[in-house]
């Protein structure tokens, strides 16, 4: 989803005249878990910037039953990829984290500065510590060989491309899905996870491309200075959250479920409260534009655009 979202926005930029070779490839072309595959790939074709936006991701069910996936495959990429972008001459490369990164009991909004200074979330701890891993490398790398290695961690993301996974997909694609089945089959309730009172924060994945974009293009005298030299990670977000009760309220009326929503408590609800403080990067010249309901609209109307066969079996 986000690849294909940065890909929209690059060849926005392409059309408009930038003179850009764009080089791609899909997880059946490359495994990035691959050392030896990535070491190819990077001498082979020897990219001037890389933008890094693969991972291993999933809502709370997938990460309580996929520990060992999750941080395995997370960790494996993001040392191959980085460091063989290092080894291939790259100076400039852009990875995404997440917001899960912060400890569980931050206070909020969520500045970059909270970083490491507290417990995670035991729900997504394995998930969170390889994307904290990756904030390291990047800065390491900076710090031993001089390279320009930044990372956005973007808050919660949807829209078009989402897994709607019944099972492993996150909290707004799994509603609008659920959502939209109870009310295409007449269903009178709808179960939602937990109490409904954790709030969320949502950005739609158009604009996290054009802010992953505004972060590459930013030059480092903008962002560097001596009391910030090594915080080269940067907080991306609408700004603003909701709570999971309205979210399906929310979903409700867009897809037109008109029936009960209840909420199972015996289910985990996660950290409590999770909101980016994007002051940083507001500071810098960028702030989201794309508000949460037609964000979901726009979701939903290319959600029932795609095969449902092809869904079901994704």
């Amino acid at each position: 989803m986000v690849g294909s979202a940065i890909m929209r926005a690059l060849l926005k930029r392409r059309d408009a005249g930038a003179n850009l070779t764009l080089v791609t490839r899909t997880r059946a072309e490359l495994d990035l878990t691959d050392q030896k595959a990535v070491h190819d790939f990077f001498q082979n074709e020897q990219p001037d910037q890389v933008i890094f936006a693969a991972a291993k991701v999933g809502g709370i069910q997938a990460n309580n039953t996929y520990p060992a996936d999750f941080i395995y495959e997370n960790l494996m990429m993001e040392c191959n990829v980085i460091h063989q972008a290092f080894a291939a001459g790259v100076t400039k490369l852009l990875q995404l984290g997440s917001s899960c990164i912060y400890p569980k009991e931050t206070p909020q909004p969520m500045a970059e500065g909270a970083l490491l200074t507290g417990k995670l979330e035991p729900t997504n701890e394995p998930y969170a510590i390889a994307k904290i891993a990756g904030i390291k490398l990047c800065e390491s790398y900076n710090r031993q060989h001089g390279t320009d290695f930044r990372s956005v961690m973007p808050t919660n993301l949807y829209g078009p491309g989402d897994n709607f996974h019944p099972e492993n997909s996150h909290v707004l694609p799994a509603l609008i899905r659920r959502f939209h089945e109870a009310a295409t089959q007449g269903a009178q309730e709808v179960v939602v996870w937990g109490s409904g009172k954790p709030r969320r924060e949502f950005l739609h994945v158009d604009d996290m491309a054009n802010a992953a974009l505004f972060v590459m293009d930013l030059s480092p005298t903008k962002y560097r200075h001596n009391t910030d030299v090594m915080q080269t990670h940067f907080n991306v977000g609408s700004g603003s959250d909701i709570s999971i009760r309205e979210l399906a309220e929310m979903v409700a009326r867009v897809t037109g479920f008109e029936g009960q929503i209840s909420f199972d408590t015996t289910k985990p609800d996660g950290t409590m409260r999770k909101l980016m403080d994007v002051s940083r990067l507001e500071r810098m010249g960028w702030k989201s534009s794309i508000k949460l309901e037609d964000g979901i609209r726009e979701t939903y109307a290319w959600y029932l655009a795609q095969d449902t066969e092809n869904l079901r079996s994704a």
